[in-house]
């Protein structure tokens, strides 16, 4: 059962780059899954099980699910911190985001859904695999 003191999060800051925004002058809305990849990754290797090491392990872990909600537009070189939080993982990964200005104000916050898929069998687990629980600490 996911209680918060086994929640897990991690922070990144990232400076806005130029190439990631629109002809308005605004971080282009599909940057933000990257931002969340980038945290999401951060994330992952504070328990080392990045992608590499779910590969090693016979998973992949596809994301099934994004859901984004913009509420202010990030700018070329505003600091923005997007912070990853370990929601859910008996059944799935679930990775809830929020993506703040440096003042603290939210720009963008969401969430991923990821799923265990068996490298060998190609077949979607219902349950998160011991790996993961080994990981976490939990096993």
């Amino acid at each position: 059962m996911t209680t918060k003191h086994q929640q897990r999060s991690h922070s990144v800051t990232l400076k806005v780059p130029f190439h990631d925004l629109d002809p308005v002058g605004i971080v282009w809305h599909g940057n933000y899954a990257k931002y969340f990849e980038i945290a999401r990754c951060a994330l992952l290797e504070t328990f080392n099980y990045n992608y590499d090491q779910m590969a090693a392990s016979g998973y992949s872990w596809p994301i099934i699910d994004l859901h984004l909600r913009y509420v202010k537009a990030a700018r070329f070189g505003e600091d923005i911190n997007v912070q990853a939080t370990l929601r859910e993982w008996e059944h799935r990964l679930r990775i809830d985001y929020l993506v703040t200005e440096a003042t603290g104000l939210r720009v963008c916050k969401g969430t991923s859904i990821q799923v265990a898929v068996s490298l060998a069998t190609h077949e979607m687990c219902l349950r998160s695999p011991d790996i993961l629980f080994q990981r976490l600490g939990l096993a």
